[in-house]
């Protein structure tokens, strides 16, 4: 008998949830930079809902400790993993490294997901049952029954714009492009070059699924709530918005290339 669990934060999308228990090896991917406040609640949430999963935290040398809790739960739960990175900071090379880990590991399910809590684990086991029958899946705040929470309306209009757009730009057939809340089958990833990507931030994940597209990916949305963070500090940065508008069209240009 599954048990149910109710979802952290709101029940528009999961009003019920049950434990999935994976039959193939699966990892998710988790960026960290200061992130001392949310980790130890992530992981316990994270393998309430989830069994024979990895989860490997990616720490950004955070001074606040965050990678010295992570290591400090790791005897409490065994299948969470650790990599501490001393290397070129940021979200995109975080994202990289975790996923190359998971491919060198041999996992044929790998995804990523936020450290602060926005992404709630009650979604995963829908999640994972989607992967089945697709190449990738996205949690997407922008198709019925998904959304997003402490955000004023100002900006959700502005990020539902801004997918719409980018997904008519790039011929996506999605509707949350910038969401990090996915998964991926190992031989998509095995098909996206990874190695040459350039993009950096959040962008990094519009390229990812740009090039998933490009060669065929079967991709699916799962509906969520998105909680904006009410610990820890934003990464988001003017700056980073404008690259990421620049690279939608840098895109563009590389398709050709991508499919060959």
């Amino acid at each position: 008998m599954k048990e149910i669990i109710p979802p952290l934060f709101d029940s528009r999308a999961r009003p019920q949830v049950s434990i999935y228990v994976a039959t193939e090896p699966t990892l998710l991917v988790v960026p960290t930079f200061n992130e001392s406040s949310n980790i130890g609640e992530l992981i316990e949430r994270f393998f309430t809902y989830v069994q024979n999963v990895h989860l490997l935290v990616v720490d950004d040398h955070s001074p606040d400790g965050t990678a010295d809790i992570v290591e400090g739960l790791q005897q409490k739960y065994p299948n969470l993993l650790l990599l501490r990175r001393t290397g070129e900071k940021g979200l995109g090379r975080a994202y990289l490294a975790g996923i190359s880990t998971g491919l060198e590991k041999q996992f044929q399910i790998i995804g990523t997901m936020d450290a602060d809590l926005s992404h709630d684990p009650a979604y995963l086991p829908l999640m994972l049952t989607m992967i089945e029958s697709a190449d990738v899946v996205i949690g997407s705040r922008y198709i019925r029954d998904g959304g997003t929470i402490n955000w004023q309306i100002r900006r959700v209009l502005l990020s539902w714009l801004a997918n719409k757009y980018a997904a008519k730009l790039l011929r996506i057939p999605a509707h949350d492009l910038t969401s990090g809340y996915r998964l991926y089958r190992r031989g998509t990833i095995e098909r996206l070059q990874l190695k040459s990507m350039k993009s950096t931030g959040y962008s990094f994940l519009v390229e990812l699924l740009y090039r998933a597209h490009a060669t065929g990916a079967k991709i699916a949305e799962s509906p969520i709530v998105f909680y904006d963070r009410t610990m820890g500090a934003s990464k988001l940065r003017s700056r980073e918005i404008y690259i990421g508008a620049l690279n939608l069209f840098l895109l563009r240009l590389l398709k050709k290339t991508i499919r060959s």
